[in-house]
């Protein structure tokens, strides 16, 4: 798929009906690293089968984890974990190639940190260009060695070389919240003789933690610091992975601006660290209901209806932010359809993602004659001006193909999204649904 075509849904007829979305993302990357590391073998159902999460699989197998991919269900895994032995991988294929994501390699970082082998991460253009200075500050105090190979200071290529004797117990005060960077240090700190542990400026989400929880790892959050013992030896535990709630976003915010509409979402992750997105749409004007139907760990799953409504802006920053990071370009096209003002700010971390998010979400929502004005951390977006059909280039950023994907539906004429591919990186079969609504 190089590119979507999206032509206007009818005005006239509301979004209806019920639909489910692929396993979470976040979860899939860390149920493969936990599971492979872990004592036994692991169970793991409604696994994300993205681009990015196969990646983590194929990491996870290149250095002696057994994975097995059900031939009738791939989103079935059963992982045999090498109880925290890992091997370096085979000499042809010491370079472990992270493709475009981002998770892969952070977390892999703080998991090889602690091999006593060296290993060399790779990624594809855009992800060479994503900077993984954050991550190495504290992982090399830890007592690892990086060497970046990439043309810009710290970007990968990365080299790692695993700290000799084993990592250092470390408390580390994160300058910036990220959920990445504080998995990554926690990853190592299973490996440290000791108590490792993360202060966050803002909580971001707590996968990582939850996850350890299950596994049998015990984590301790006492007020923004989380802290865990090592060495820890994680115990085999069949998972289930929710709905992603990212992916969910976009359907979320298609309904939320048709005034009418009545959708519901089944199975979705309701982790409170990750629904941020409900909260905003709320706020807007959409009649949210949540209804949780399971959950294990800390990781509650359920329903969500949206019922649509003349959404109204609002502002959006501090400590939110952190929580709706990867859906504030879908956000970015309620506001455009929203009456009033809305304001994004404390939204930086946008501009080093696949791409630079506010300024591809800015100008392409112009393109579409949205009021938009660009600001260093975010932007402010004059809603309820109608939406020109345009040529979007995603620049191989999921998130942005699909966000745009959605202004489509409310453009007049036909949007093309063009270099569409990326979708798969996240959301397979995202085209076939977007079908559902024209």
């Amino acid at each position: 798929m190089s590119e979507i075509r999206v032509l206007p849904t009818d005005l006239e007829k509301p979004f209806t009906g019920s639909l489910s979305v692929p396993g979470d993302k976040s979860i899939s990357h860390r149920s493969a690293i936990f599971a492979g590391i872990a004592d036994g073998k692991t169970e793991v159902s409604g696994f994300l089968t993205s681009e990015d999460c196969l990646a983590t699989v194929a990491a996870m197998r290149a250095m002696g984890v057994s994975i097995e991919q059900d031939s009738s269900d791939p989103t079935h895994l059963t992982i045999t974990g090498c109880a925290g032995k890992l091997r370096a991988p085979d000499a042809d294929a010491s370079q472990i190639d992270c493709g475009n994501s981002g998770t892969t390699m952070r977390l892999l970082s703080g998991l090889l940190a602690a091999q006593p082998f060296t290993t060399m991460l790779t990624g594809d253009a855009s992800l060479s260009r994503r900077p993984m200075g954050r991550v190495i500050k504290p992982l090399s105090e830890m007592g690892a060695a990086f060497t970046s190979h990439g043309e810009k200071t710290d970007c990968a290529p990365l080299e790692i070389t695993g700290a000799t004797s084993g990592p250092n117990a470390f408390h580390y005060d994160m300058p910036v919240a990220s959920a990445q960077v504080k998995s990554a240090v926690l990853i190592a700190g299973l490996f440290a003789e000791g108590r490792t542990s993360v202060t966050e400026p803002a909580p971001t989400r707590n996968h990582t933690e939850t996850m350890l929880r299950h596994f049998g790892v015990a984590t301790t959050h006492e007020g923004s610091e989380i802290s865990l013992n090592g060495p820890a030896m994680l115990r085999a535990g069949d998972f289930y992975v929710p709905g992603d709630i990212s992916s969910a976003a976009f359907w979320c915010v298609a309904a939320a601006a048709r005034p009418g509409s009545e959708l519901t979402l089944t199975g979705i992750g309701l982790n409170p660290t990750r629904t941020g997105i409900l909260d905003v749409l709320a706020q807007m004007g959409a009649d949210i209901t949540r209804t949780v139907t399971g959950g294990q760990e800390g990781e509650p799953f359920g329903d969500i209806t949206i019922r649509g409504a003349q959404l109204h802006g609002t502002t959006i920053g501090g400590d939110i932010i952190p929580n709706v990071i990867d859906e504030l370009p879908v956000i970015a096209v309620a506001a455009c359809l929203a009456s009033g003002e809305t304001t994004i700010s404390d939204a930086a971390e946008l501009r080093v993602k696949e791409s630079d998010r506010i300024a591809t979400v800015a100008q392409n929502l112009q393109s579409m004659g949205a009021d938009v004005t660009e600001r260093p951390d975010g932007m402010v977006i004059q809603g309820g001006k109608p939406l020109q059909a345009t040529t979007v280039d995603a620049t191989g950023d999921h998130r942005i193909a699909m966000a745009f994907s959605i202004a489509g539906l409310f453009a007049s004429g036909e949007t093309i999204i063009l270099n569409a591919e990326c979708v798969n990186t996240s959301y397979p079969g995202f085209a076939g649904v977007l079908s559902r609504f024209v």
